[in-house]
């Protein structure tokens, strides 16, 4: 039989989704693109965004009616409270997708409609393991799960449960497995990434000391860290050259006001002291970030602050995130709400910084010498990335996987490649 799977949102899905892949392939199903005709369609779903869950729908909407097992499963499932499943044939919360070969085939069996949505607040952490990325030469390994942060705006510690984390004796096997089968970089993923191990009683970075001691690997790049997260063993650790020269630390708002009603952890002095540690080790690193703009009760000020705050930081790239209101959420429930034209407006703005800034940061890196892994060949060109995330095209004798040095020239630059004329 045929299965096709869609995947939403985060490089966690995408993990979930790698490992759900490898399930079926062992059951001896056939795995096929989601646009062709397949006997069971898989969507794993987001939910970070109202604009996530209109996108989940769509999906959704695109198959409900296809005569196949339908199956939806991930953080739409737990969020949509008011959502009617009627004619999705099997619905997974964020628990138990380790056993979603099995009910499909229950359903193929008796034709009844699977339900497995568990109390996500008390699960512990959902083991799962692969030795292979379809279709990739960087491998994610998800090493945590959940989030307790409980920041204002954010829906999904309602929906990916308290955090917990993978042994580390699993996830050392796991990367190993995947750095003898040939991957040359292994991304670290979670929810909470950072908080890693506070359920095991060990910190982060004793994880990352490990991992970069496995023999054959080359690059070990983090998905997201939070700048609460970073201790002095961490720091220590950053002048290990296979650790990615790039970090990606949310910073959400550059003005102490949102700030503290957004329920963040720390204050922008707090961030720009640990940003400036970093680059006391790291002092061309790329470091980019998340943004959101309009939050209820942001001022023009308060965005005015947040846009000088973050030319000051000098980020490599901001991903603008305007807004969005999730029932259940502490911000859902404030007053001060921002117009959508205003939020629109500030996301353009913040937008054009984050262009200039990012194609200042490709110029700045002309004529210097970097490690790329080539990762894909098309129309005469070779892509990857750097380890500072430039992503940039080669021309001539290369290979895929493989890692090489090079000096990096204008002409290396792609069509989404910034750069100042």
């Amino acid at each position: 039989m045929k299965v096709g799977i869609y995947t939403l949102g985060c490089k966690v899905n995408t993990y979930e989704s790698e490992f759900i892949i490898s399930l079926f392939k062992n059951r001896g199903y056939e795995i096929c693109d989601f646009d062709d005709e397949c006997d069971i369609y898989i969507i794993n779903t987001c939910t970070v965004t109202n604009n996530s869950d209109r996108k989940d729908r769509k999906i959704i909407n695109s198959v409900k009616n296809k005569d196949a097992c339908i199956v939806v499963c991930g953080c739409f499932v737990e969020s949509a409270k008011d959502y009617d499943f009627t004619g999705i044939d099997v619905v997974i919360g964020n628990y138990n997708k380790s056993n979603i070969v099995d009910y499909v085939e229950e359903h193929l069996k008796t034709g009844k409609q699977i339900i497995a949505k568990d109390n996500i607040m008390t699960v512990p952490f959902e083991d799962m393991e692969i030795n292979h990325f379809e279709s990739r030469t960087r491998a994610f390994v998800k090493i945590q799960d959940g989030c307790e942060n409980y920041c204002a705006y954010c829906i999904i510690p309602f929906v990916r449960g308290r955090c917990r984390s993978k042994d580390k004796d699993s996830v050392i096997r796991e990367i190993t497995t995947l750095v003898n089968n040939g991957y040359k970089e292994i991304v670290l993923t979670g929810i909470h990434t950072g908080s890693y191990g506070i359920d095991l009683g060990i910190k982060f970075s004793d994880l990352i000391e490990e991992i970069l001691a496995i023999p054959g690997l080359e690059r070990l790049r983090i998905s997201s860290i939070e700048i609460t997260e970073l201790d002095d063993k961490f720091f220590k650790l950053l002048e290990n050259k296979k650790l990615c020269n790039h970090l990606h630390v949310p910073l959400q708002s550059g003005s102490s006001n949102v700030l503290k009603l957004m329920n963040r952890k720390y204050t922008k002095e707090e961030y720009k002291r640990q940003i400036d540690r970093i680059r006391k080790v790291r002092p061309d690193i790329s470091i980019t970030t998340d943004v959101i703009v309009g939050f209820p009760n942001e001022t023009d000020d308060d965005f005015e602050e947040c846009l000088e705050f973050c030319k000051e930081i000098d980020f490599a790239k901001i991903h603008v995130f305007p807004y969005s209101k999730r029932n259940g959420t502490k911000a859902a429930r404030m007053g001060g709400h921002v117009d959508g034209i205003t939020k629109k407006e500030r996301a353009k703005r913040l937008l054009k910084l984050s262009e200039w800034l990012e194609s200042k940061y490709y110029e700045k890196n002309i004529g210097k010498n970097e490690q790329i892994l080539v990762e894909t060949y098309k129309d005469d060109y070779y892509y990857g990335h750097t380890s500072n995330y430039l992503y940039l095209k080669l021309k001539g004798d290369f290979k895929e996987n493989e890692v090489y040095n090079i000096n990096i020239s204008k002409d290396m630059f792609t069509d989404n490649s910034k750069v100042v004329v």
